[in-house]
């Protein structure tokens, strides 16, 4: 088996952390380098039901996007949610790692991984990164229709293709407009309207649209937005990112374990929704 250290450097080859965003949290945040590794988590939320499904799994590493203290802390006391995290995993010699916004621009990266679930084809990243000279890596990514379907058909698409949540898909846009390019970015993304517009795209799917983002991108043309929830845009990540290790621990014979968590983490449990008014339409037949 191998040891955390030598994992944690095949991590880092696939998401280097020197190309994480600066205000971001990266890497390691627990274990002992020299402890050895045979069942790997991956997950997107590193929070207690996670770190509890890790322990009854018998994990020694789990593999988070999110960081678990992106603020900083002067505590890790276990009377603390995030304390209890800490000292859940020391106790029981699991380690946590995070890939977060250096796991966003990897090639292949968390948008990647979206658009591979929505079963689209990527053409470039949305917002390239400069120092990419096979212009691969980015955030976001534009893509695809193998054939043009509609706004409905499309919104139907990615409530069936993703994992269901409270949210469900929300859609601003006629139903009826035909879709043939889609931009994708997994996470938070209505600070990318302006990419998204310039690359003419006819849909942008992301998560946490606010309303007066929204308002004023429709205002100001045609396009169309769907908005899922935002751990369903990145799950999809935490597949690819097993399969990525997988190959890996297959390549050096290190017979790693790996799992990839289906508990649902998103905070948002139910959704009761309202009648809609008659100028309104809805996406019938949407599962989530």
């Amino acid at each position: 088996m191998p040891r955390l250290s030598e994992v944690i450097a095949a991590l880092d080859a696939l998401w280097p952390p020197s190309r994480a965003e600066q205000w971001d949290a990266v890497g390691t945040v627990c274990g002992d380098p020299d402890a050895e590794v045979s069942r790997v988590l991956f997950a997107v939320d590193p929070v207690q039901d996670i770190v509890d499904e890790a322990v009854k799994l018998g994990a020694d590493l789990v593999v988070a996007h999110h960081p678990l203290y992106l603020r900083g802390t002067t505590t890790v006391e276990a009377g603390t949610f995030k304390g209890r995290v800490v000292h859940t995993l020391i106790k029981n010699d699991i380690a946590l790692h995070v890939a977060h916004t250096n796991a966003d621009t990897a090639d292949p990266g968390v948008s990647d991984a979206l658009a591979g679930a929505l079963d689209l084809r990527i053409t470039g990243p949305l917002v390239p990164d400069p120092t990419d000279s096979q212009g691969r890596r980015g955030l976001g990514r534009i893509c695809e229709l193998d054939h043009p379907e509609t706004l409905r058909a499309f919104a139907e698409r990615a409530a069936a293709r993703l994992p269901r949540t409270a949210q469900g898909i929300r859609v601003a846009g006629d139903p009826e407009a035909l879709v043939r390019t889609v931009a994708v970015s997994g996470g938070s993304g209505d600070s990318l309207f302006d990419q998204v517009r310039a690359a003419g795209v006819d849909v942008f799917l992301t998560a946490d649209l606010r309303h007066h983002p929204v308002s004023e991108a429709r205002e100001r043309g045609p396009l169309a937005l769907v908005d899922a929830a935002h751990w369903a845009t990145e799950w999809p990540w935490c597949e690819q990112a097993a399969a990525q290790l997988d190959a890996i621990s297959e390549r050096h014979g290190w017979g790693l374990r790996t799992h990839v968590s289906r508990t649902v983490t998103d905070p948002w449990t139910v959704h009761a929704p309202s009648d809609l008014p008659s100028s309104s339409s809805s996406i019938s037949g949407a599962p989530n």
